[in-house]
């Protein structure tokens, strides 16, 4: 399946891909093009948009697009809800929500600045999901 998003990406928007791709749809695609062009792109493309207003996988209420789409595809895992936290708190003005967000966020601007395009940006951020994931896992199992 194909995925739309905007491009410049930084926090939900790497996340959704990493989630997507690890938990939905391991043969996903992802498109990143300019805010204005999402929906239009969407269509001609037959890709779901992400991460814009008015779409099913986007912000609703004080959740993220991350939460979306762990609702959306039932997904049941006590390390993703716990993830989910910190990315919401890294990608919505809840900066406080858990101690990591702060800190997720910087390092997703960080990537962002240095990775020349939203592929390479997927690239180096992945691995940063894969450790937080596995952190998430141990934080539930000693709880």
């Amino acid at each position: 399946m194909k995925w739309v998003t905007r491009e410049r990406a930084k926090v939900d928007r790497i996340a959704c891909p990493w989630l997507i791709k690890k938990f939905i749809d391991t043969d996903a695609e992802f498109l990143f093009v300019p805010a204005d062009k999402v929906l239009s792109v969407a269509e001609s493309k037959r890709a779901a948009p992400f991460d814009v207003e008015g779409v099913e996988f986007g912000h609703h209420g004080d959740k993220c697009t991350f939460d979306a789409l762990i609702e959306k595809y039932n997904l049941k895992d006590a390390a993703l809800f716990e993830l989910a936290k910190i990315v919401r708190g890294a990608d919505t003005d809840a900066k406080n929500l858990t101690p990591y967000s702060n800190g997720l966020e910087a390092i997703a601007e960080g990537f962002r600045i240095v990775s020349k395009n939203d592929f390479e940006n997927m690239e180096k951020q992945f691995p940063v999901y894969d450790a937080l994931y596995a952190f998430c896992k141990k934080l539930k199992q000693s709880s």
